[in-house]
């Protein structure tokens, strides 16, 4: 449907033809490469919305729910022709992306826009009710996530198709790219006692699947576990529909794509930052480092007081990490962790992402600073709330007992990775997109 074709013989002016490739220029993104690959919401786009004809459905979305255009799936569902928007719901940060992490989003609202209601999935409660469903065909779910087990929005995603499974509505997935491709399987699994949302199902940290084939998996793997009213847990199963895309391929990062990166949540502006999540984000909830969040370089370093820059990246850097370079980097926070505190550290730069192992990087640049810092302890300095969600996270308690013996990765390197190895197994089976 974005294809332009002329045919027969056509006499512009000077002026018509610069109004065309004006126009046209206008319908390409500018990224600097050509358009690869198509989302699930474009390919239900350029299929005449195919899967939700005469259908009323619920959406639940953010900000990061767009076409290759930039326009919202709330508009462009809402005016879809057969298609009846009906409801709205919002995970973390809401439906427009206005909260901040952790903060509760309650009550009912409506969208200015659009006039549909929103619900909150985000707040007391963060599975939808059975009356939020009714008279619903389809709940369709369009989310950027970013590729890490702790990001909330997989979490939502398997709460609603609990839901949707015991109302028997069907669950469609708008299928987007694992910005940190299909190829990277990273970490532990989440051991039963801390399940959360942070870490609501037994897969690794990094988990290399996109939505709709995680969605798969969870549907397939018996991972959709509800309380029955006698206490015990059962298993559910949703009827699951994914708008595939076309184009994407495993070996790809976001990059490659040629799409438009939409902040997909306040310290995510960039795909940057998305990249780095996992190579920062577990050492950041000990709150006792900086990982950038509060500074400039949201998930983008790992600093702290006292420290010489220059000489913790000479030593990083002589680890050799593969894909990664180190710049010494001083810094005083604005908010958050160590605020006001003049800090010394490390920017963490991404030179070769298919080589590089993110969320190793955390723990060897903790190995490092114990080697310079000795009398520093981040788990001894940090408090315990911290130390149960660094704990949550992680999906392991082990991770942190092992490794504050004497902070060395070699210690955990087992832990960390016999589960990814065979996670990778499992999950080749749900693979919706080859190499």
């Amino acid at each position: 449907m974005y294809d332009m074709k002329l045919s027969g013989t056509y006499h512009l002016s000077t002026t018509a033809a610069a109004v065309l490739i004006l126009t046209a220029l206008t319908l390409i993104p500018a990224t600097g490469t050509a358009q690869t690959v198509l989302t699930g919401i474009d390919v239900l786009e350029a299929n005449g919305f195919e899967q939700m004809q005469g259908k009323r459905i619920g959406l639940v979305t953010n900000p990061t729910g767009v076409d290759r255009y930039l326009n919202s799936t709330i508009d462009v569902l809402n005016s879809a022709p057969g298609v009846e928007l009906v409801a709205l719901f919002g995970p973390e940060h809401g439906v427009r992306g206005n909260a901040h992490a952790g903060e509760h989003v309650e009550g009912q609202a409506v969208d200015p826009r659009t006039g549909v209601p929103i619900f909150s999935l985000y707040g007391k409660t963060r599975l939808p009710s059975a009356e939020q469903f009714e008279g619903l065909d389809a709940i369709v779910y369009d989310i950027q996530d970013i590729g890490c087990r702790s990001y909330t929005y997989i979490s939502t995603m398997g709460n609603v198709m609990k839901v949707a499974a015991m109302e028997g509505v069907e669950m469609i997935i708008l299928d987007r790219p694992n910005p940190l491709g299909g190829l990277k399987v990273e970490g532990p699994g989440v051991e039963d006692s801390l399940i959360s949302f942070v870490g609501q199902y037994n897969i690794p940290y990094v988990y290399g699947l996109t939505p709709g084939e995680l969605a798969t998996l969870l549907n397939e793997e018996g991972m959709l576990r509800v309380e029955g009213s006698d206490g015990r847990d059962s298993t559910v199963k949703c009827r699951l529909t994914v708008v595939k895309m076309e184009g994407w391929k495993r070996g790809m990062n976001f990059d490659a794509t040629g799409l438009l990166w939409v902040p997909s949540s306040p310290h995510i502006p960039t795909v940057e930052a998305a990249y780095l999540y996992p190579a920062t984000g577990i050492l950041g909830e000990l709150g006792v480092l900086s990982i950038g969040v509060g500074y400039t370089l949201p998930f983008g370093m790992i600093a702290c007081p006292g420290m010489d820059a220059d000489l913790l990246a000479s030593r990083m850097n002589a680890l050799y990490l593969p894909g990664v370079l180190f710049r010494p980097v001083y810094a005083t926070p604005f908010y958050g962790s160590l605020k006001g505190e003049e800090i010394g550290g490390v920017q963490i730069y991404i030179t070769d992402f298919g080589a590089a192992r993110l969320s190793e990087i955390q723990f060897y640049a903790m190995q490092v600073i114990a080697d310079m810092q000795p009398d520093f302890d981040p788990f001894g300095a940090a408090d315990a709330s911290r130390l149960e969600m660094f704990d949550k996270v992680t999906g392991s308690e082990e991770v942190r007992k092992a490794f504050g013996e004497r902070y060395r990765y070699e210690d955990i390197f087992n832990i960390w990775n016999d589960f990814a190895e065979k996670f990778r197994k499992v999950s080749e089976k749900y693979y919706l997109y080859g190499l």
